[in-house]
C-alpha cells in the first residue's frame, strides 16, 4: 500500500498544512523559533510516515512510525506552548491538535502490528 492510500498521513498531512496557515500569526521574532520548530514538527509527521512505508522490513518501517509519534508529541507540546501564550486562535490549535491526536493513535496501533511481524 501506498502512503499516500493511508489515513494516517493524509491526516498528518492536513494537520502540517492547517499548521503552515496558521504559523505566520505567531509573533515576528518566534520566526526562528518556535514557528520554525512547529512547522518542522508537524512536516517531519507525513514525511517519516511516508518514509517508513517505503523502507522494507517491519523493523524499518516501525523505526520511522516511532519518529513520526514523536514528532507528534513535540507538535503538540509547542502547540500547548502557543496556546498558554495566546499567540495563536484556540479554535485553529484545537482542530490541529485534534488530528495529531487522531495520527497518534494510528500510528500507535500501526506500530503494534509492525512490531509483532518478524
Amino acid at each position: 500500500m501506498l502512503h499516500k492510500d493511508l489515513d494516517v498521513w493524509q491526516k498528518a498531512m492536513l494537520a502540517a498544512k492547517k499548521t503552515y496557515s496558521i504559523a505566520p500569526q505567531l509573533p515576528r521574532e518566534e520566526t526562528y523559533g518556535i514557528r520554525s520548530q512547529l512547522t518542522r514538527a508537524c512536516l517531519s509527521v507525513p514525511c517519516n510516515i511516508a518514509e517508513g512505508m517505503a523502507r522494507e522490513t517491519s523493523a524499518d518501517r516501525a523505526h520511522f512510525l516511532t519518529i513520526a509519534r514523536g514528532s507528534v508529541a513535540e507538535a503538540n507540546t509547542l502547540f500547548e506552548i502557543c496556546d498558554d501564550l495566546d499567540w495563536l486562535p484556540k479554535d485553529k490549535t484545537s482542530e490541529i491538535l485534534s488530528l495529531l491526536d487522531d495520527v497518534g493513535k494510528m500510528l500507535t496501533a500501526m506500530l503494534r502490528r509492525y512490531r509483532k511481524k518478524p
